[in-house]
């Protein structure tokens, strides 16, 4: 068991040599320690899978050490010697997450037995924990780009809400992050090993999406030749989230309204009610205030899904971010296509910021992962945007009314037309070539 790192924590010098010996002749590596102040200092620097620990120690008590221990490295398994046992304390011993409370003397005979059954333990756990971690790593808010205030309090906002099992309403324009946030509240919360299951209300006619929620027995309607779980079902004790749940029909917010307040369905086709133990994430573009206000949503669902709203801002409100947003996309998608990892040219940056960014974060993914593929130089030019990538943007709105902008624009708007040829864009503009290309230097168009 080389791959177990084990340590032994006793003040009596040659009780721990003698026990630190017999472990190691078993293959397992061992860090020795008299105190608890050693053994944090061991646990925080190395990976200790178990912790064999006495009750009676120079500066506290192995007992109380061992909820600490668990509290500070869960996935470590603790095994408590004492050598005057008592109920009490083999209780509490256990109580407090020891994997098991030994007599001295009994030890000799227990402990590598014991040993054998922590470790397929603590490996396992140090397994699921390296899992949860790099969940949280791709999903978690760590993922969350940017340093904008409004969207580093929406990112405390998730944080505090996460660990609850309140229900959460996502308000947002598209793109600008709704289900990257409803992970990462997710996987930060106590249901990160169950289920996430995702759900866009507005991709579904109304009756297919009744049946993908809700399930539905054999023959309940034509082509339902077996039973099948519902989206409810797949996310039991787990985290269901619903996009666009504003393009949900009225009648089925009834029978959403019923799970929510109460925890109980009924699949299509069935009279016997289900029951789940489910955490729903809501989100949407739309204004469900309004919309329930006009009868288009029902007032009692959106003050259910309500309770605890987050709004995210959208990109053209984030202008520091989107240089940061730009160099992770790069970077994904270099690594992606297996491209060397390029630099943003002062004009391709300048023209991502200038970009008026309606379709957002995901506009933003979608135009780099274009470049990315398009690119084969060292430095991302301007040039490798698409011909129309500002042309739709509104100059006067960032209060470029000279002559110079204007003339900039007209001429991206003939290069667009003539798809970059510039002999024909030239012709039509009505100036010689070479004017044609000075210009295209000075506007920084290439």
């Amino acid at each position: 068991m080389s791959n177990v790192n084990i340590l032994i924590l006793d003040d009596e010098e040659n009780l721990r040599k003698l026990l630190s010996r017999v472990v190691e002749l078993e293959g397992y590596p061992v860090y020795q320690a008299a105190t608890i102040q050693e053994a944090l200092k061991v646990l925080a620097r190395e990976t200790i899978h178990i912790v064999i620990s006495d009750v009676k120690l120079a500066d506290g008590n192995g007992v109380d050490f061992t909820a600490k221990i668990k509290q500070l490295y869960p996935a470590t398994e603790i095994i408590v010697l004492t050598a005057y046992g008592t109920i009490e304390d083999g209780v509490k011993a256990i109580k407090n997450g020891a994997f098991d409370y030994v007599t001295k003397g009994e030890h000799q005979e227990k402990i590598l037995p014991l040993l054998s059954k922590a470790s397929e333990k603590a490996l396992l756990q140090h397994k699921v924990y390296s899992l949860e971690s790099k969940l949280q790593e791709r999903f978690g808010f760590v993922n969350i780009q940017g340093r904008n205030k409004q969207l580093q309090q929406s990112i405390e906002l998730a944080r505090k809400v996460a660990p609850t099992d309140t229900t959460v309403l996502l308000l947002g324009e598209t793109g600008t992050g709704k289900e990257v946030f409803a992970q990462a509240i997710h996987y930060e919360s106590n249901r990160k090993a169950k289920s996430f299951v995702a759900v866009n209300c507005g991709a579904f006619p109304k009756d297919l999406l009744e049946s993908e929620l809700f399930g539905h027995a054999e023959g309940a309607f034509t082509g339902a030749t077996k039973s099948k779980k519902g989206y409810l079902e797949e996310a039991h004790e787990g985290t269901l989230f619903l996009d666009e749940i504003g393009e949900m029909n009225i009648d089925l917010q009834a029978k959403l309204l019923r799970v929510l307040e109460t925890g109980e369905f009924y699949r299509l086709g069935e009279s016997k009610a289900r029951r789940v133990q489910v955490r729903f994430i809501a989100a949407t573009n739309r204004q469900l205030e309004k919309e329930s206000e006009e009868g288009r949503f029902r007032k009692d669902l959106f003050y259910r899904l309500s309770v605890f709203t987050i709004q995210l801002p959208p990109l053209r409100e984030r202008q520091d971010d989107i240089e940061t947003l730009a160099n992770h996309f790069i970077r994904q998608f270099s690594q992606k296509t297996n491209k060397p990892v390029a630099t943003m040219s002062p004009a391709f940056l300048k023209s991502l910021q200038a970009h008026a960014w309606k379709g957002n974060i995901r506009e933003l993914k979608n135009v780099i992962e274009r470049c990315i593929i398009l690119n084969d130089q060292p430095v991302l030019g301007a040039d490798i945007l698409p011909y129309d990538f500002n042309l739709h943007d509104d100059g006067l709105a960032e209060g470029n009314f000279d002559l110079a902008s204007a003339e900039k624009k007209h001429i991206q708007k003939v290069l667009a037309y003539t798809k970059g040829n510039k002999t024909q864009t030239a012709k039509l503009l009505g100036i010689g070539l070479t004017t044609l290309y000075q210009k295209i230097k000075d506007y920084h168009l290439s």
